[in-house]
């Protein structure tokens, strides 16, 4: 499988931290970030699991479309008031929208997701005709 990525994080940290540090202003977060991925090929299907926590299954938004599993997660970020002033905030639960081209030996029809303990586990079955086939022994007439 191949991740596509459309953005460069370094860019946008870089204007980032010159803007927040430098002149303490509060804005919003012009960094990407993305969650990590781990993806695993096994025999009957590939695995992809999502580090995503702090968020809620309602957050997920999973598409297939033409070749391409989009993946992405809406929250509002929340206002809190806390007494004291952060010189440096990093926790980020912001949305995010990451791609993936799926091999044609992935049946799109049976691709299940599950979000547990702050990870999200996507299951992509590989059709019957993609599966290893058992040796076949074949008769000489």
């Amino acid at each position: 499988m191949n991740l596509l990525r459309k953005q460069s994080p370094f860019f946008p940290s870089l204007v980032d931290e010159f803007v927040n540090k430098d002149w303490n202003i509060e804005l919003p977060s012009l960094s990407t970030t993305l969650p990590a991925v781990n993806i695993i090929e096994k025999e009957k299907e590939y695995k992809i699991e999502l580090a995503v926590p702090g968020m809620r299954k309602d957050h997920f938004e999973i598409e297939m479309e033409e070749g391409i599993l989009s993946i992405s997660a809406n929250r509002d970020e929340e206002k809190t008031s806390e007494k004291g002033k952060f010189t440096r905030r990093e926790f980020s639960y912001n949305s995010f929208r990451r791609s993936f081209t799926i091999p044609e030996s992935v049946d799109p029809a049976k691709i299940d997701a599950n979000y547990a303990k702050g990870v999200l586990f996507i299951s992509l079955p590989k059709r019957k005709e993609a599966l290893p086939q058992p040796k076949k022994l074949i008769s000489i007439r």
